[in-house]
């Protein structure tokens, strides 16, 4: 499970986790607002997405299936919105959307690893058709407006770029100052933009909207945790593997890189993923220390955060510290799956009335009520003293007489987070019935961050050493995950499988050994 981490892995990481496994996203961005994009504004609205697909019937298997994928850049969460392809090949759908203007992943089950850019209007439809040759590749799209077929089709192709861009030979930096790494990432961070600086066939607003997203997704993978930069470093340059370094602690100076980002500026409304992504960083980071929300007033909280972040981000008012105090409460809805207390909803009119952020930050509020109320507990179990090959018959053992699903994840597995994000409805509908969800991860996911995740998932946990980890994916032949074991009601194994097949197919499964 521990890889050597190059900056391109730690990136391919943070991407997963920020739009799991869906991409997108200075040296010359262009000035805010984007020229034509129009005046980024925060709403609480709905986007309308309609469509036609049309392709050979050799490729439709059982009716097509659209996925659209939105980033909220407020309440912090990646949401994915489906729609079944009719006989006629039509479509439509609408997602919740937190800006007016919205930057969407769009894909189809004809060829569900392609993925393309939509630009989505929380004030009139948007419209696309696509057409799909023989081999599922797609042959034509029209009908967005304001984007160009290269705009649609390029944009993640660019980012993979990006972050597969050619290293050169990595000097090693884990004994020198924390400056030189600096200077050495931006440095490395420039040469990748010019991949889309470049681009003779990209809009200047596509690009404008790329290179600020993808700065902040290297900025998250690359730079905040400066600690595993550099065992990263050391693992790379260093022959010695067995020797660990002594890496020098940062404090809250080290992060007057956040001022290159000019996070005041409203463009980053426009960002694609990356944005509700590096605020949930910064609000996490241990050596910023921003403390929770909670109950605390907001002014009272804004108060105390700029006290930590003014200087660091090199302005002291500003629409960022509205976001950012709704991200706060984001991360309580998205990251526990906690509704407000009333004192928070207090908290929330108070402050902002009923505008836009609080209209957002109460809509996702009622979506996780809901969900709440069909979620089991949390009950975090240690078998730290059984042994590596009595752990599945000790779990299995508090579950006699039911059925048992046992989920392998990590903290940092974007496809593990999608996949339970998704299955979370589903998962509702076995509240009360003879079914437990169990999940396991490892020391890969640093214990703080885990402790706050399981909060949101409910449910049966472990926290598995390296040992007990690498014996069990050995065992049941698990070379990644999400993989996932699940046993009938006598305790015996009825299917395991890596990545998840999809809440349909999951149910059946589950509703088969019932």
């Amino acid at each position: 499970m521990r890889n050597k981490l190059t900056i391109n892995k730690i990136l391919k990481v943070i991407f997963l986790v920020v739009c799991s496994a869906l991409p997108f996203l200075s040296c010359k961005a262009p000035a805010p607002p984007y020229k034509g994009l129009g005046k980024p504004m925060i709403v609480a609205g709905t986007a309308k997405l309609t469509g036609t697909i049309k392709a050979p019937n050799a490729i439709v298997k059982d009716g097509a299936i659209v996925t659209v994928a939105v980033s909220h850049q407020i309440s912090g969460e990646f949401v994915k919105y489906k729609a079944v392809v009719d006989q006629s090949g039509n479509f439509s759908l609408n997602a919740d959307v937190e800006a007016n203007l919205s930057f969407g992943n769009f894909s189809t089950s004809l060829n569900p690893g392609r993925y393309i850019l939509l630009k989505l209007n929380s004030e009139e439809a948007t419209h696309i058709d696509i057409t799909y040759n023989s081999s599922a590749e797609i042959e034509s799209i029209t009908g967005i407006p304001g984007m160009s077929q290269h705009d649609i089709l390029r944009a993640t192709d660019l980012i993979g770029r990006m972050i597969e861009f050619p290293q050169v030979k990595e000097e090693p930096l884990y004994n020198s100052k924390p400056e030189d790494f600096l200077n050495s990432a931006k440095a490395n961070l420039i040469e990748r933009l010019a991949v889309v600086e470049s681009d003779s066939l990209l809009s200047d607003e596509l690009k404008g909207v790329l290179t600020d997203d993808f700065r902040l997704l290297f900025y998250n993978g690359a730079l905040f945790d400066y600690d595993k930069a550099m065992h990263a470093n050391y693992s790379i340059t260093n022959g010695d593997k067995n020797k660990k370094p002594v890496i020098q602690k940062v404090d809250r100076s080290y992060y007057r890189f956040l001022k290159d980002l000019k996070l005041n500026d409203p463009k980053y409304l426009y960002a694609y993923g990356s944005f509700w992504e590096f605020q949930r960083r910064l609000l996490q980071n241990e050596v910023l220390a921003i403390p929770p929300i909670a109950e605390v007033d907001i002014p009272t909280w804004l108060a105390g955060t700029k006290e930590i972040l003014a200087d660091l981000l090199g302005f002291n008012d500003g629409l960022y510290y509205d976001i950012l105090a709704a991200s706060a409460y984001g991360r309580q809805l998205t990251e526990e799956l906690r509704p407000f207390s009333e004192k928070q909803k207090g908290n929330i009119t108070s402050y902002w009335g009923n505008g836009a952020i609080a209209k957002i930050l109460f809509r996702k509020n009622e979506q996780v009520a809901k969900l709440d109320k069909l979620k089991s507990p949390v009950v975090i179990n240690d078998v730290a003293s059984i042994a590596v090959d009595k752990i599945i018959e000790t779990i299995l053992s508090k579950h006699k007489g039911k059925v048992v699903l046992v989920d392998f994840w990590a903290t940092w597995c974007g496809p593990c987070l999608d996949a339970m994000q998704r299955f979370r409805n589903t998962k509702a509908e076995y509240y009360g019935k003879d079914v437990v969800f169990v999940y396991l991860t490892n020391r890969s996911s640093p214990r703080k961050l885990w402790e706050e995740k399981v909060k949101g998932i409910g449910n049966e946990h472990y926290y598995l050493d390296d040992n007990q980890w690498t014996y069990l994916m050995k065992q049941f032949g698990f070379e990644y995950i999400p993989s996932y074991l699940l046993y009938n009601k006598n305790g015996v194994l009825n299917n395991k499988f890596t990545a998840f097949p999809e809440n349909e197919a999951v149910k059946k499964m589950i509703d088969g050994l019932l």
